[in-house]
């Protein structure tokens, strides 16, 4: 069976897959045509179920949860790893006044600023990798950096306005849920848990034997400089990207419980994932 899969370019993405979409793990008889793409366009793409199975920020999911079911293996979950609001100049002002790039309407990166700080509706949408430099242009007043912007922005001269997983952290005291990996619904359940090992077994791979997956990750990556890139896979990528555990799914759904109450259009769904 041939399934299409789309991650993003990003090394904790491109580390995860890269043993089982080069045939370096048993793949249970299943084969994936793949696409990578920035993680904003995962998420409006996976609107129209364009893909089998596809990275998505948690944010999207609770918007498609009735079309896809997020795998136990493959998340981006954890502590101090969250997206950082950042602007040019330290503030005085409200920050209702600012005009604030974002990495995509519906990224966590978004949902986590929209909770810290609701008076925040000036919010434009940005490809990730452009932020950094059209915040430091003056363009915009303030922006929410995402991936490898995280280890970046200081030595550029931006300046740390909040770090959004910090913030849910101390209000939560639970790991925030940034993406993962759903599959289809029109899959059965039994090709859900195949993937699932097989992703999981691509995972366990990719941490036994880092050095093999390193050409694939570089030469996907945004950031070229490969000390960012093992920083960036050692950041995202944990005990909760194997299996995201009994702790993992209840912030999953702390989140989602969040974002019923200020979003009246989410669906409600018990079962969020495949278990």
């Amino acid at each position: 069976m041939t399934l299409s899969l789309a991650y993003s370019p990003c090394p904790n993405d491109t580390f995860a897959f890269h043993a089982m979409v080069h045939g370096l793990v048993d793949t249970e008889g299943l084969s994936f045509k793949v696409e990578l793409a920035d993680i904003e366009q995962l998420n409006m793409r996976a609107e129209q179920e364009t893909y089998d199975i596809c990275k998505l920020s948690y944010h999207a999911f609770f918007y498609l949860c009735d079309k896809y079911a997020m795998l136990r293996s493959g998340s981006a979950l954890g502590y101090n790893n969250g997206p950082l609001f950042v602007s040019a100049r330290l503030l005085n002002g409200p920050c209702s006044t600012l005009k604030i790039a974002i990495p995509g309407d519906k990224t966590t990166g978004a949902l986590l600023l929209r909770i810290a700080y609701p008076e925040c509706r000036n919010l434009s949408p940005v490809i990730f990798s452009q932020i950094e430099e059209r915040v430091l242009s003056g363009e915009f007043d303030a922006g929410v950096l995402i991936h490898e912007g995280r280890f970046t922005y200081a030595e550029k001269g931006l300046k740390l306005i909040e770090d959004l997983g910090t913030y849910w952290q101390t209000k939560t005291g639970k790991p925030i849920p940034l993406g993962g990996i759903a599959v289809s619904r029109k899959l059965s359940v039994e090709t859900g848990q195949k993937v699932n090992r097989v992703l999981r077994r691509s995972i366990e791979f990719a941490f036994g034997n880092p050095e093999l997956s390193g050409d694939y990750v570089f030469n996907n990556a945004r950031e070229l400089d490969r000390d960012i890139q093992k920083r960036h896979i050692e950041l995202f990528l944990n005990n909760y990207s194997t299996d995201i555990g009994e702790s993992g799914i209840d912030a999953v759904y702390s989140l989602y419980d969040k974002i019923l109450e200020i979003e009246p259009k989410i669906i409600k769904r018990d079962n969020l994932f495949i278990l």
